[in-house]
Order: C-alpha cells, then structure tokens, then sequence
C-alpha cells in the first residue's frame, strides 16, 4: 500500500493576499480600523453622513493605491531596508589612534 504524500511548497514563502505581500497586509488593517475609527467619530460629532461617507472613500482609495503601490514597488523587505538605510552612517570618524593600536588581538 502506497501512501501519497503532497509536498507544501510554500514553506518559507511570504504571506501574499490579492497580491499584497508580507507586512503591507498589516499596513492595510490597520489602515482600515484607522479609517473606521474616523468615520465613526465624525458620525458621533454630527457631521453629514453623505460628508463622512465622501471622506472615508477618498480616504479609503488613496490608502489602497499608496498600499499597493508601496507592495509592488518595494517587495517584501525593500520597505524595511529604505527604512534601515537612514541609520547607515555616511562616513565614520575617530580622533585618536587608540581604536587602531590593537586590532591584531594580541593583547
């Protein structure tokens, strides 16, 4: 009797939804509770529905093309490393010769 065993081959493999990857998935969550959140404090203050509807829209668009467009123009870890890269320093200084005299490990 031989068993059939199917192999997952998305193991180690991004997370992907409707072509969203990895962290942008979170990014739209939380940008959608953001937007609930603002709808309904704009609906308790009174303001016009038609008003608040208009707003969330516009709002709603603009985050899923930003979302998007960040996804598929950085990839998975691009966005982090944008982010990493500003703590890169440009040049490194040392103002004495301390830091050189014992590189050798001989110490």
């Amino acid at each position: 009797m031989a068993s059939i065993y199917h192999i997952n081959k998305g193991v180690n493999k991004p997370i992907e939804f409707k072509g969203l990857k990895a962290q942008y998935i979170t990014y739209l969550a939380i940008g959608l509770v953001i937007l609930l959140l603002l709808f309904s404090a704009m609906y308790i203050l009174g303001i016009n529905l038609f008003i608040c509807i208009v707003t969330i829209a516009i709002s709603g668009t603009a985050l899923f093309m930003t979302v998007f467009r960040l996804s598929h123009k950085y990839g998975q870890y691009g966005l982090l490393k944008k982010a990493a890269r500003r703590y890169v320093p440009t040049a490194i200084t040392a103002r004495s010769r301390k830091v050189f005299k014992f590189l050798s490990g001989k110490d």
